[in-house]
């Protein structure tokens, strides 16, 4: 059988292979003992991770995955494996797409032996905004995996796609009908960062130097992560055509004691609910699949939260996932490249 000349990699963070503690204590001692992670010196990183996370975190963890795991397994998983069967049927016999994760399985190892003998291989990270420590980690380790191949495929790495008109096309898609149900209020919950991790990738001097800093021309452009994500919700609101004072932006998933952006989601929910507001519909649009951030963090907890301060009901967007629309977007995007 004749190898297609073209390829597409789809990389998403990962998940466990199981929602078992053993699995969980694996998928955490891969993922943050990666440097761009977790971007403290080794020795830090490796005391932190032996004496407080790794003992303690998976058992509290692990139920969490249970709750949300399917069938299929880690809906992360199983939706990227979908979309990628459904951007292979897209693009037809002239493309071969392999779904690798940074962390766990499939591997990324896995989706570049499937990949073998392309010519032209286009990699998409499934994180709309730009940061190192997803994408940045991606290209760093797929150039480390390239590296020991005598013959490079002539590649095309798409870094960030926050603005790209399918993406949000698709993203106010699935929002649309649950925001004429009547909600008071829209908020944009994205993953969040160590202040630290935006100061570092600053190369203009500009970063967190004012509240209104990440509003600059260009600094989405520049890589600035915060400035993407407000540029997605910018790009959300406007076509749901949601007034500025009923939507805001917050980031969640705040780890360790140091400085993360803010505001922080379940600060945004105080502020919001002392505000007036009943009925909350949330994106998250950091994620393209649905996943514990999402489904756990936001659907089941952040709602629970919500009604405990006074509010009435928080809906969760769904994600992207494995719809048609979306698997049409990343396929069109394959082609671009080449």
């Amino acid at each position: 059988m004749t190898m297609p000349k073209n390829g597409l990699l789809l990389v998403n963070l990962g998940s466990p292979d199981a929602p078992d503690e053993a699995s969980v204590r694996r998928y955490l001692q891969e993922f943050l003992s990666d440097p761009r992670v977790m971007d403290i010196p080794a020795w830090s990183r490796f005391l932190i991770l032996r004496l407080f996370i790794l003992p303690k975190r998976p058992k509290k963890v692990a139920p969490l995955y249970r709750a949300i795991w399917t069938d299929q397994g880690s809906p992360l998983v199983a939706y990227g494996k979908q979309l990628a069967q459904g951007v292979q049927e897209a693009l037809g016999p002239t493309w071969k797409v392999a779904l690798g994760m940074r962390y766990g399985e499939p591997s990324l190892e896995s989706a570049l032996e499937q990949l073998q003998g392309i010519g032209h291989l286009a990699v998409l990270p499934l994180f709309p905004q730009y940061a190192s420590a997803t994408t940045g980690s991606v290209i760093e380790r797929l150039m480390e995996l390239l590296g020991g191949q005598k013959v490079f495929p002539q590649l095309a790495i798409q870094p960030s796609f926050y603005q790209d008109p399918a993406f949000l096309d698709a993203f106010a898609l699935r929002g649309r009908g649950l925001w004429s149900a009547g909600f008071d209020h829209l908020l944009f919950s994205f993953h969040g960062l160590p202040e630290r991790h935006l100061t570092q990738a600053d190369r203009t001097g500009h970063c967190l130097n004012g509240p209104e800093c990440c509003k600059a021309p260009g600094a989405a452009e520049r890589g600035c992560y915060k400035a993407q994500c407000l540029a997605t919700a910018q790009g959300l609101a406007a076509r749901l055509e949601v007034p500025p004072d009923r939507w805001s932006v917050a980031f969640q998933s705040r780890m360790g004691k140091e400085v993360w952006l803010g505001p922080h989601f379940d600060q945004e929910l105080e502020r919001l609910v002392q505000a007036g507001v009943k009925r909350l519909m949330v994106y998250s649009p950091s994620f393209v699949a649905d996943c514990l951030e999402t489904l756990e963090e936001i659907g089941v907890a952040g709602a629970k939260r919500f009604r405990a301060l006074g509010g009435e009901g928080l809906a969760l967007v769904p994600s992207l996932n494995q719809g048609s629309d979306w698997v049409q977007a990343v396929a069109k995007f394959a082609e671009r490249t080449f």
